[in-house]
Order: structure tokens, then sequence, then C-alpha cells
């Protein structure tokens, strides 16, 4: 973990329809109390990309579907990346959650709090905001020398390591309620995996999202202020 003093960084994480966003943005105000703070969201933003060509006319639904194939082949360990244009469009993925992650690192250093939607990991390989090229097997040369420069570059992020974890749980039902145009799958392999998620050791909270929501906020803000002040921050 690197030492270099920034200030806290509060991550908020769970898979889609957990209620990361919302949480996020509602006690941004309240985090505010101990200084300066902003929000940063930090997933790939390749599932809203997705929906956007869905709705093209024509050949949306049918182009969407493609693209999804290729995706989840990169994501499976038992398959083989579907070579190198598939590898370069994950990649080019990766390098903008790295340039939103480099401008947040800005602001922390200028000592702006942060409360993050999502956080980069690397616990789980090839989706959930870990490297998407480290799972599946990589078929030529071109595509591994991306794999082992996308992967420095997840490791890199996650050497920083949040103050504090606030973590969403949430069954599966419910997050595909909650979010019925995302693929059942892919939320199942989400829900599974968030309680292997362990960002290096950082302290985490776990909450259950199906609480009533200015419940949940509450539970999360009594969480967060004895951090702040643990840190050396107080309340304004």
């Amino acid at each position: 973990m690197t030492s270099e003093v920034l200030a806290p960084l509060i991550a908020v994480v769970g898979t889609d329809g957990s209620g990361k966003t919302t949480i996020s943005s509602a006690v941004i105000d309240f985090v505010r109390r101990y200084g300066p703070a902003d929000t940063a969201h930090l997933g790939l933003r390749s599932g809203d990309m997705g929906r956007t060509i869905q709705r093209l006319p024509l050949i949306g639904q049918s182009f969407e579907a493609y693209i999804s194939r290729k995706a989840a082949r990169a994501r499976d360990k038992k398959d083989k990346i579907p070579g190198p244009i598939t590898a370069l469009i994950i990649y080019g993925f990766s390098v903008l959650r790295v340039r939103r992650f480099k401008k947040m690192m800005v602001k922390r250093r200028a000592g702006q709090i942060i409360v993050t939607d999502r956080y980069p990991q690397i616990d789980v390989l090839g989706f959930y905001d870990g490297p998407g090229l480290s799972a599946a097997k990589a078929g030529d040369s071109f595509t591994r020398w991306l794999a082992a420069r996308e992967y420095r570059q997840y490791a890199w992020m996650a050497s920083f390591h949040p103050d504090l974890v606030i973590r969403l749980n949430v069954d599966l039902q419910t997050a595909f309620e909650r979010k019925p145009d995302h693929k059942l799958e892919s939320l199942r392999q989400k829900v599974e995996a968030t309680p292997k998620l362990t960002f290096g050791g950082a302290p985490i909270v776990d909450f259950d999202s199906k609480e009533p929501l200015e419940t949940l906020i509450a539970k999360v803000e009594t969480t967060i202020a004895p951090k702040l002040e643990a840190l050396g921050l107080n309340a304004r």
C-alpha cells in the first residue's frame, strides 16, 4: 500500500441494484460537514453503453448481443479471449477507468474527501470492477501484453486502499427487480462475488440494502462519522 498522505476515501460497493449510486449521492452532504468532499464514479459504464447500443434502430439489439457474447467469453476462465479486437475494446474501457481514477486522486491530493460509487479491485478477475483481461486465456502475444499491462494498472489502483468500504448486500431477486434491464446471469455472478471482495484488507462494513432507504442512509452516516473523526476530521 502507498504511504502517500491523502484525504480520506470512502468506497460504496455492491452489485448492480444494491443502491451504490443512491447511497454515495445521499451521504455526500453529510461527509461535507467534515471538509471539502466530492463523489466519483469508478465503474466502466460499459453497461450504459450496451443499453445505448440496444436502442439503435434496426441493428441495435443484434449488435449489442454480439458484443456481449464476445465480452462474456473474456470473463470465462475456461474460455479464450476472442481475438485482439475484443481485447482492445476491453482494454479501452479500463483506460477510461484509470483516467477517472487519476482525476479522483488529484482531488484527494488537494484535500477533498472522496465518496466513490464502485472501486477497482483484483480479488475477482474478469468483471465486477476487476481487470477484464485476466480471467480467460489470451490466445496471442498482443493480447497477453495487453492483459499484463491492464493488470498492472488495476494493481496500482487497488494499492490505494479505501479508508472505509460500505458494502451493500442484496439478494439476486431484489437486484433483478431493481435492474430488470440487466442480464440475470451477470447479476448472479456479482451477488456471489460480493463477499469475496477484500480491497486489500481495507475496513469493510456490511449493510442490507433491502432496508428502507432513510434507515440505510442513517446507518451508513453513523458508520462514516467515527471513521472520519478517527482520521482527525471534525464535523463543522
